[in-house]
């Protein structure tokens, strides 16, 4: 087993960037989580921003007012330098939704892109652990980009993969609740390959596939993201899934009549 201990959290403030998002375009990003930690209720083998065993800081979850204010700085200082924007998006060092003010803050989002840039989207990348929650149901209906986790339809892989904090977690579970939103969400998949602690890590295999092109038809997404990783990942021996692999696969999900696209 290889993993990285020197590999932390991305981002130190609430709202950071502008940044170029390889799937989103020119993307001011909004943090939830801890500025000087990481919160989330999974723990991603992929993840950017390292495992969650580095802790949650002290700093805690912003401040829903203190969210707005800084947005809304942030906002209309771009406005007045003519900056370009496409979207606003909720990423960041763990899982956004699970900050307990997360549908206000959902509210205040939308108030401020109507007020400083109209034509902006709102995305929320959210690893589909917490929709059977009303108010983050709420919340992610009233958003423009709905991005929601899938990276495994087998329990197993999953849970090898995402690394649940509740270790009761399932595949079926999240195709339950991802279901709900059907044509209202995008459904975002990490395909990888290599090994950890031992095991082998792939979800590219037929089973995985055909078990995955399964739950998108059951889900009926507005589309399908497909990826791999791009940078560092705290479990070394992961490797990147070559683009025409992601493309045949995307060929499938289309053959289903769901859009798909690799990135």
């Amino acid at each position: 087993m290889r993993y990285s201990t020197m590999q932390t959290i991305l981002f130190h403030s609430t709202i950071f960037g502008p940044i170029h998002s390889r799937r989103l375009g020119t993307s001011l990003g909004v943090n939830l989580s801890p500025a000087d930690g990481k919160v989330c209720s999974f723990d991603c083998l992929y993840c950017e921003a390292g495992f969650n065993a580095q802790g949650p800081g002290k700093a805690g979850m912003p401040p829903r007012a203190e969210v707005k204010r800084l947005l809304n700085d942030k906002l209309s200082q771009m406005k007045e330098a003519g900056e370009p924007l496409d979207v606003i998006t909720f990423s960041g060092n763990g899982e956004p939704t699970m900050h307990p003010d997360f549908e206000g803050v959902i509210a205040d989002t939308i108030e401020l892109r109507d007020k400083w840039f109209p034509g902006v989207k709102i995305s929320v990348l959210s690893n589909s652990t917490r929709l059977d929650r009303e108010g983050v149901e709420r919340a992610l209906r009233r958003v423009d980009n709905n991005i929601l986790k899938l990276d495994s339809a087998l329990t197993p892989t999953l849970r090898l993969i995402d690394r649940p904090v509740a270790g009761s977690f399932t595949a079926e579970k999240a195709i339950e609740d991802i279901s709900r939103f059907s044509g209202q969400c995008t459904v975002q998949t990490m395909l990888v390959t290599g090994s950890y602690d031992g095991h082998t890590v792939d979800n590219t295999t037929e089973d995985e596939i055909e078990a995955l092109l399964e739950a998108y038809k059951r889900i009926r997404p507005r589309d399908v993201m497909l990826y791999s990783i791009d940078r560092k990942t705290p479990a070394e021996e992961l490797r990147k899934v070559p683009r025409e692999v992601l493309e045949q696969v995307a060929e499938r999900v289309r053959a289903l009549g769901i859009p798909a696209t690799t990135v």
